[in-house]
């Protein structure tokens, strides 16, 4: 342990401490940057790297995360956590209350699969390493989740056959891998998934958008736990613009479907409360 250190122990500065930003009065530096330069010159999906990985971004590689960012905005009123926001608003909380209901809807299930996808492509790399094949690396980890009946995440869409968000984005994939902006190595594994799936499964089941981006921020180097993060930064978007769309249309403590939809009773046939468990007034009287 350095003198320095030692003499610092103790210091109520050293409460937190922290390399991503430094603050005194009339100066504020991210990274080290003046923030007056970075405003102007750096647009948001370069601030956003700068500040997970601290240092600026090629273009390239800002570019291929603007473009899942924007992918990954919103999926409709039908999602649950742009639903979720939407019901909040309608009662009575404010903008951040009703975003903030929406954000914590995220979970394991809806809004965790582009995390645990670059989870299973991290452990097929893992695979590689040890000398197999992108093909036999990606044979074993995929048949091994099916085999015991684990869900694959990233491919097959509920509601589209062929998700647009992902056919764009591998496009973009396999443009900045030609001009070596980025390896190439995740889109290879991402594909040699969806082929393991159909000889398993027989069926082809597409990549989606949680597959696609997955790839991109694996190739950018980004964590599994960046990648959750980063998809919930996006779909805040989406759920801002829900909740204030529904602020400005109004409503009262709106439920997940309308009241004539009514719902499904599946619980006892009406009946009576056993007279034993009647309370007798008389024992209430002091």
């Amino acid at each position: 342990m350095t003198s320095d250190r030692k003499d610092r122990e103790g210091m109520p500065s050293d409460w937190w401490r922290t390399s991503i930003i430094d603050i005194e009065p009339g100066s504020i530096r991210v990274r080290g940057y003046p923030i007056q330069d970075l405003i102007g010159n750096c647009s948001f999906p370069q601030m956003i790297w700068l500040m997970l990985r601290g240092e600026l971004p090629s273009m390239g590689q800002a570019g291929l995360l603007e473009a899942a960012l924007v992918a990954a905005v919103d999926h409709g009123p039908q999602a649950p956590s742009i639903a979720i926001a939407r019901m909040a608003m309608t009662c009575g909380v404010g903008i951040n209350n009703a975003m903030a209901s929406g954000v914590n809807a995220l979970g394991d299930i809806h809004g965790g699969a582009g995390q645990q996808a670059m989870q299973l492509y991290a452990a097929i790399t893992s695979s590689m390493k040890g000398g197999l094949s992108v093909s036999e690396a990606t044979e074993r980890e995929v048949g091994s989740r099916l085999d015991k009946r684990q869900h694959i995440p990233g491919f097959g869409h509920r509601f589209h056959p062929v998700d647009p968000r992902a056919t764009r984005l591998l496009q973009l994939v396999d443009a900045a891998a030609s001009r070596k902006e980025i390896v190439g190595t995740f889109s290879e594994i991402g594909r040699a998934c969806e082929s393991a799936l159909e000889r398993r499964i027989g069926r082809r089941l597409p990549m989606n958008i949680d597959g696609a981006t997955a790839v991109i921020y694996s190739e950018l180097g980004f964590s599994p736990e960046h990648g959750r993060g980063l998809f919930i930064l996006s779909r805040s978007v989406g759920i801002l613009a829900h909740a204030y769309e529904q602020h400005m249309q109004g409503g009262r403590i709106k439920g997940p479907m309308p009241p004539a939809a009514g719902y499904h009773y599946e619980g006892p046939a009406p009946r009576a409360v056993p007279a034993r468990q009647r309370v007798d007034k008389s024992e209430n009287k002091s």
